[in-house]
């Protein structure tokens, strides 16, 4: 069974009726994912795509049973969204949206913390578990059902390796992305144990970029655990010059920290296959699993 989503996830969409929702709804319903209703306050009563439209997210749960939400609402109200989704008990959460205010996303993920929910996200192309369900807007044509975990701070990097994996015969159990912004729900030790405990993943992915120190985390995690099974990394950003952003807001080099070589050098001495270029994961771990 995948982590966090599976065949048997059923999904609301807030945010369904804007140009992005809309049009992802239509894409993930295509793909087979359960999307049982939409939210858009003052839309309630119409359809899209032939779903429900509510205007709250209360009034879609007491017509329909959901586990998992899935967010397109602008910034400026997208923590409003993600806090209505909690308070109505749904526990997995992708957000779409990006550059939600700092300070709103720190108390949303805080009390999503309290709730034991999960959000992934903010800036996240979202999650896929391949032939199962996909809440997010990733290109689903590119993934196979198989047994290698992603997890991933890059949208385009996340479908460049899947894609390069699955045209080698390995295929993936989910693919997740933790998003762009700095300050997410998830982080990559958080998905390293969740994988830990999947039966059907044999191998991880972890692909990194420069900014924050998530990646040390990981290969901490990684060493003090021993972690049981084979993990191969790519860090993107190598070339980035100090104090400039570069695509995401947490992709910010200051000083020393969040480099490409300290992340490079922690997942090394942590024991982790780090590929030189995207396109190498694939040798990498077939080595690692032959």
């Amino acid at each position: 069974m995948p982590i966090i989503v599976n065949k048997n996830t059923k999904a609301i969409v807030q945010g369904i009726t804007g140009k992005q929702g809309s049009f992802h709804t239509k894409l993930m319903l295509e793909y087979g994912t359960k999307i049982v209703a939409g939210v858009t306050p003052g839309k309630g009563r119409t359809r899209i795509h032939n779903v429900p439209v509510y205007d709250t997210v209360e009034e879609a749960l007491e017509k329909h049973e959901a586990n998992a939400s899935i967010i397109f609402v602008p910034a400026p109200f997208a923590a409003d969204a993600i806090l209505e989704a909690l308070e109505n008990g749904i526990k997995t959460i992708v957000t779409i949206t990006e550059h939600i205010p700092i300070k709103d996303a720190i108390s949303v993920m805080s009390y999503a913390k309290q709730q034991g929910a999960t959000i992934i996200g903010p800036n996240t192309p979202g999650i896929i578990s391949p032939e199962e369900c996909k809440l997010g807007i990733m290109p689903a044509h590119i993934f196979r059902k198989g047994n290698v975990g992603i997890i991933s701070r890059s949208g385009t990097l996340t479908y460049e390796i899947a894609a390069s994996l699955t045209r080698n015969g390995l295929g993936q159990s989910t693919c997740l992305g933790l998003g762009g912004d700095p300050i997410t729900g998830l982080n990559f030790v958080d998905v390293l144990k969740m994988f830990r405990e999947d039966p059907q993943t044999e191998a991880v992915v972890l692909i990194g970029e420069i900014g924050g120190n998530l990646e040390e985390l990981a290969a901490e995690y990684i060493t003090k655990e021993n972690y049981p099974k084979p993990v191969a990394a790519f860090i993107a950003g190598r070339t980035a010059p100090p104090g400039k952003r570069m695509g995401h807001a947490g992709a910010i080099i200051m000083g020393k920290a969040g480099t490409a070589e300290s992340k490079i050098e922690a997942l090394k001495n942590a024991g982790v296959d780090v590929a030189e270029k995207p396109s190498d994961i694939a040798g990498l771990l077939l080595r690692k699993l032959s």
